[in-house]
């Protein structure tokens, strides 16, 4: 029996991703393919439903789905902390379907974002610079959120990360207290470095997506495990088999 998947921001490039995918891999099956405009009732009737949209209606398109009894997986980005512990009070208000949200379906770049907080504890001085191309509408990026909060928490016993002058607007965004630095620019899909400084040396760890070919074996670990998520369940390294040290 096919799980029947309701995509939401289908007309997306990620959306139109999910579509292929879905129509190309056996045991899932489209129920319905909607625009971020479209009747949300739609919904309804489908195993699974996935968020390829925008922050701005990502969350009530989320929370509509649990409340109907449908688990989610949510590809969209701008989920902060702030807004992950709106949506574990609602989940555990109707005891309902889990959610699994995934800033980044990249393979590679879970793999990098768990080496940079085994590097966390190492260094005290850490800065991300997140570049996408200028479509994407949303910074800090996700996956640059995601990687913030990790280091954060690798570090909980050693304290903030040392950001001299963070009071000034070219020393980037603060991220659990980690200074992030986005780029919008036209011939590149999307790259992350992460740049740690100590005394005497520094470490840079880079992933770069060259095309959305890189999502591809994300996306369908990710649709297998999402229908059988309990709670709220954040990361792609969640579903793989890999030991992250803030895990």
């Amino acid at each position: 029996m096919s799980i029947r998947v309701a995509v939401v921001g289908a007309t997306g490039r990620m959306g139109q991703l999910f579509l292929r995918l879905i129509e190309e891999t056996d045991g899932f099956e489209l129920h319905a393919g909607l625009s971020s405009r479209d009747s949300l009732d739609e919904l309804l009737g489908a195993d699974l439903v996935v968020d390829v949209t925008v922050p701005a209606v990502s969350p009530g398109i989320v929370e509509k789905a649990v409340r109907a009894g449908i688990p989610v997986l949510v590809g969209t980005s701008g989920w902060s902390e702030p807004r992950l512990a709106d949506l574990r009070r609602v989940v555990a208000e109707v005891d309902g379907p889990g959610v699994l949200v995934i800033p980044n379906f990249s393979v590679g770049s879970v793999l990098a974002t768990t080496f940079a907080t085994m590097a966390a504890r190492f260094f005290d001085s850490v800065e991300i610079i997140e570049t996408h191309h200028p479509g994407k509408v949303d910074s800090p990026s996700g996956t640059a959120i995601r990687t913030a909060e990790l280091i954060a928490d690798a570090r909980r016993d050693l304290g903030p990360v040392r950001a001299p002058h963070v009071d000034q607007r070219a020393r980037g965004q603060q991220i659990a207290s980690v200074p992030v630095h986005s780029l919008r620019l036209p011939g590149i899909e999307a790259r992350q470095e992460v740049v740690f400084g100590g005394s005497g040396e520094t470490l840079s760890l880079t992933h770069d997506t060259t095309s959305q070919a890189a999502y591809e074996k994300g996306i369908l670990v990710a649709l297998a495990a999402a229908p059988a998520t309990v709670g709220v369940v954040v990361g792609l390294d969640r579903v793989l088999p890999l030991r992250s040290p803030a895990a």
